[in-house]
């Protein structure tokens, strides 16, 4: 579980935009750039190259 006072400063390292906190899933999302972040051993892997892209519903256009 990572502490309160670092969610508060983590932002987007792409946009600077918020993150949504996943804590069962252990992730950060961010929905504006559609990159979700790993977090391992309680450490935040922050590196774009390594994010996880959301891809659109299919069907949707």
């Amino acid at each position: 579980m990572l502490p309160k006072e670092l969610l508060e400063i983590l932002v987007c390292p792409q946009c600077k935009g918020d993150l949504e906190y996943d804590a069962a899933g252990q992730k950060l999302t961010c929905h504006a750039c559609k990159l979700r972040y790993a977090i391992e051993d309680d450490i935040p892997i922050m590196l774009i190259d390594e994010a996880e892209k959301l891809d659109a519903p299919k069907g949707s256009h």
